[in-house]
């Protein structure tokens, strides 16, 4: 029997014919006009859709110009910095909240909240035997494909797994929300016991906590945290909860929503999407360059030296030769992105906790040197700013998460986000979602078998 893995001489030669007639002449795009990337020429994405749920704002209108401005995100028309604001005043958690907000579409009262985070609390708990039959059976060194496979299975679980009534809807989109950070961690625990031979801890989460100390309470051994540790997570897990419909994800959701099928299968196309290194991995390669960064620069407060290594990332010279400074920049952003705004502001208040002050001191300095680079090397005058990724992952590593929960989180995040997306999707009965492709190949007559 071949090996499931193994690349056979034939497959090699397959592989060929598929790239044999190259790559479509990119002056037929422009030809026929195509916005490659669904971006128009300035990189602008091409509108799609509507939506009510989250804006995000980088340009001001001024004298009929599109003017860059300061970063602004807003969910459901209320700024995210004041959201943040209020739960940080009140000294309590906000993902359940703001869970509420993205869903409704407007802010709780204290009983509706109360009420609310009680059925959010309600939903933690898996089907008998899912962890020992599901999880633990078949442990994948990627904690989204382990993510994805167990909502798949869910599907299974569920007696109205196809019905797309709203009120169905809600409450499996309730469930997955509630369930995603309890699957995501159970299935690094496994991976952790089988591949690395470390001892296997499989908490039962408790429905009273918030869902960001349930995170904490889960993953570690005895079940500790600070109180700043589970805030931060908890602003972290807000942050990254929405951003629009058109990111890749997300977009992903509506197109997949619009085909009619079920909650299971149109969460794990999303998630496939959010795997992705150019989408929800980004965090990662910000603490790997970073690791490179430590272990090259001799002396981090050199702001010359930083340079050089910044200067050699950009030329493709440094870390892994892509020629990005990872972190830095965003798609739509330009003079800031709030999000890593917020964040920041509360990165050195953990990294005195930690004893790691050294190392925010190091992360502060890069991101007032990198935009200056690129602008610099990349004659980009547009604006480049840290994004959200630039802190997120320096945070994850303070809490010591693991790497490979890094991108999981993101999705318990964003779980919120595409929930929303997909009831209204299904809420305003949309046409399925199907753009256009030019066919550029020549027509060309068929050649009988014995001809060949």
């Amino acid at each position: 029997m071949t090996n499931f893995s193994e690349i056979t001489p034939d497959i090699l030669a397959y592989s060929k014919l598929c790239e044999s007639s190259g790559p479509i002449p990119s002056e037929l795009y422009e030809k026929y006009e195509v916005k490659r990337g669904l971006r128009d020429i300035n990189g602008q994405g091409v509108l799609a859709g509507l939506t009510d749920i989250s804006e995000i704002r980088s340009t001001n209108l001024v004298d009929g110009k599109r003017v860059p401005c300061e970063g602004k995100l807003f969910y459901r028309g209320i700024d995210i910095e004041d959201i943040v604001k209020g739960f940080i005043t009140d000294n309590r958690f906000g993902f359940e909240e703001v869970t509420y907000l993205l869903l409704f579409g407007s802010l709780p009262e204290k009983s509706a909240l109360d009420e609310f985070s009680a059925r959010l609390g309600s939903y933690r708990s898996l089907p008998t035997s899912f962890v020992r039959d599901i999880i633990l059976k078949a442990p994948s060194p990627d904690m989204m494909n382990t993510l994805a496979r167990s909502i798949l299975t869910l599907y299974a679980y569920d007696d109205r797994a196809d019905d797309i009534s709203i009120p169905n809807v809600l409450r499996q989109c309730l469930q997955l929300i509630s369930l995603v950070p309890i699957l995501s961690v159970y299935g690094y625990q496994a991976y952790s016991h089988y591949h690395d031979g470390n001892s296997l801890f499989i908490h039962v989460p408790q429905p009273e906590l918030s869902t960001a100390e349930n995170i904490l309470y889960l993953l570690r051994p005895d079940s500790k945290y600070t109180q700043l540790e589970a805030r931060i997570l908890d602003l972290a897990l807000i942050l990254h909860m929405e951003h629009g419909g058109g990111n890749n994800s997300t977009f992903t959701n509506h197109v997949v929503t619009s085909s009619g099928t079920d909650t299971y299968s149109a969460m794990a196309a999303s998630l496939g999407s959010l795997k992705g290194p150019r989408h929800g991995g980004a965090n990662i390669k910000v603490v790997r360059m970073f690791e490179d960064l430590k272990s090259t620069v001799k002396d981090w407060k050199d702001e010359d030296e930083l340079s050089a290594y910044l200067t050699a990332l950009l030329n493709k010279e440094a870390f892994d030769h892509a020629g990005l400074i990872y972190g830095m920049g965003h798609a739509v952003y330009s003079l800031s992105d709030p999000r890593a705004n917020i964040l920041k502001s509360f990165v050195k208040s953990l990294s005195k906790e930690k004893g790691r002050e050294e190392e925010y001191e190091l992360y502060a300095t890069v991101s007032r040197l990198a935009p200056q680079i690129i602008a610099r090397e990349r004659r980009i005058y547009k604006g480049v700013s840290p994004n959200v990724d630039f802190y997120s992952g320096f945070v994850y590593s303070m809490l010591d998460l693991p790497t490979e929960l890094f991108t999981p989180i993101f999705a318990a995040g964003r779980m919120v986000g595409w929930s929303a997306h997909r009831i209204e999707e299904l809420v305003n009965n949309g046409k399925i979602i199907r753009p256009a492709y030019r066919a550029v190949q020549e027509h060309q007559a068929y050649v009988p078998l014995k001809n060949r």
